[in-house]
């Protein structure tokens, strides 16, 4: 069930006691029986800063040829995502949820230096073997016209969820091995720096533990940037499309392996997976526009 729409303005970042409160609160409350989504609709204007875009692109594996990634306005719009699920109105615990899905649409190019209005609602519930998954939606227009969208789908684990089901990816045909990377064992507190995500899972040896983790995982984020930065051409992209579905973490301090079909073309699946190619982290499928989809990556990295 949804609620009615409720728009407010996000004009100051969380602190870390709203964050702890909220995270808090939402551990001491009840899932109810028949859970309600808000209609929680929060924007913002953000300035695309070229000094953090440089921080972030960097981390991730990004050139400056490449200009904006894909991936920045979604760690605009992660406060205005936190700030929803973090709300008393909200009927699961934002500590423990699984980001499993996410998609990015691009159609215009971004180029730092200019303001994008953000938009994040709350999508559907959607069904999944493992539990109850819900859709956070982002738009982003400059100028009154959409350049931007991009939803993340999050999991509540527990009985199987319903609604229409989250999204699966094929595995590409006749992939290769394009990249190999060894995230480093203080990744994830890089990462959250430049992102905002200090979920400490990713941060910290005792938070991973407490939910289960042997160690430190790599963001799912960082793993799909990652892989962006090295299946993306050395040129600014002006309209691409990437989606990607988390299916296994990547502990940091792993080799992991990008795999794909090159040259990049319209509707390339690619997969993240452990050295041993037993397990896929991610699998991705990356369309870009016609201009670009001609110019392949570099060759294999490291």
């Amino acid at each position: 069930m949804i609620g009615d729409d409720v728009v407010e303005q996000f004009d100051a970042p969380l602190s870390s006691l709203a964050v702890v409160g909220g995270a808090v609160r939402g551990l001491l409350r009840k899932t109810p029986a028949q859970p309600v989504l808000p209609r929680r609709i929060l924007q913002r204007e953000a300035v695309l800063e070229a000094q953090a875009i440089d921080a972030y692109a960097r981390l991730c594996g990004f050139s400056p040829e490449q200009g904006v990634p894909i991936t920045w306005p979604h760690i605009l719009s992660f406060p205005l995502q936190m700030r929803i699920m973090l709300g008393a109105d909200f009927p699961y615990p934002a500590v423990g949820l699984v980001h499993v899905h996410n998609r990015i649409r691009q159609t215009a190019r971004i180029e730092a230096g200019q303001r994008l209005n953000l938009t994040t609602r709350v999508g559907s519930l959607l069904a999944h073997d493992k539990g109850q998954a819900f859709a956070l939606t982002t738009e982003a227009t400059r100028d009154g016209q959409t350049v931007w969208e991009g939803q993340s789908i999050y999991l509540k684990l527990g009985p199987k969820g319903r609604g229409a089901t989250v999204p699966e990816l094929d595995a590409p045909s006749g992939a290769s091995v394009l990249a190999t990377w060894s995230p480093a064992p203080d990744l994830g507190r890089r990462y959250a720096a430049v992102s905002g995500d200090a979920n400490p899972i990713h941060t910290s040896g005792l938070g991973a533990r407490l939910f289960g983790f042997r160690r430190p995982i790599a963001h799912g984020m960082w793993t799909k940037a990652r892989a962006i930065a090295a299946l993306t051409p050395q040129a600014p992209l002006e309209t691409a499309e990437v989606e990607a579905v988390f299916r296994s973490p990547v502990f940091l301090g792993d080799t992991i392996v990008l795999q794909a079909a090159p040259p990049v073309r319209t509707n390339n699946l690619f997969e993240v997976r452990d050295m041993g190619g037993t397990r896929t982290h991610l699998r991705g499928r990356l369309n870009l526009s016609p201009s670009l989809s001609s110019q392949p990556p570099e060759g294999p990295s490291s």
